[in-house]
């Protein structure tokens, strides 16, 4: 049960975007140009795989569930793919480029000032971009944000993991601007 009454049944930040509709616009402004916007070299599955590793690290069940079944359905894997990925993303199969853009999003979820120089000459190492290095920090900082949300009302969860699989593709379709978001 939530700490506050929001007067709906929506899980996640779902149910506090309809409680407080005038902060979902914004909000999902900004899921919309990290994770979707088209004008990214980072793919959708990549942008989404960094909210999903953040969301893991902060413990929170409904963004690293929501975020991880996007991130299986733009890059053709399963939630159990997904899970190897967040457990030890060294060991998983990604690219150089991926893997020190994960560590970056380690760092910055930790805090800030924790992002090195040495992984920043790793992540340009291994082909990332000034625009990909700093998209994927705002990206990690953002889904802080989101998750310290979710978690701090105490939103409730679907705990079926399948309930996000199955929603994954209709998501993705509609994006986090859609009037369908609820």
């Amino acid at each position: 049960m939530a700490h506050i009454e929001l007067n709906n049944e929506l899980p996640g930040i779902r149910g506090l975007m309809a409680y407080r509709p005038e902060t979902e616009a914004p909000l999902n402004a900004l899921a919309e140009v990290l994770l979707r916007d088209d004008n990214n070299t980072l793919t959708r599955g990549e942008r989404e795989l960094i909210a999903t590793y953040v969301s893991y690290l902060n413990d929170c069940f409904f963004c690293q569930n929501v975020h991880g079944s996007l991130a299986g359905h733009y890059l053709g894997c399963n939630i159990e793919q997904i899970d190897a990925v967040k457990e030890d993303f060294h060991s998983a199969e990604l690219s150089d480029k991926m893997k020190a853009l994960l560590s970056i999003a380690a760092s910055v979820q930790k805090d800030g000032k924790q992002v090195s120089a040495e992984q920043i000459d790793e992540a340009r190492k291994a082909g990332a971009t000034d625009v990909e290095i700093h998209d994927t920090v705002l990206i990690s900082a953002a889904f802080c944000m989101f998750n310290r949300y979710v978690d701090g009302l105490a939103t409730w969860a679907p705990q079926d993991r399948q309930f996000y699989v199955n929603r994954a593709p209709q998501r993705a379709l509609d994006g986090y601007q859609s009037s369908v978001f609820r």
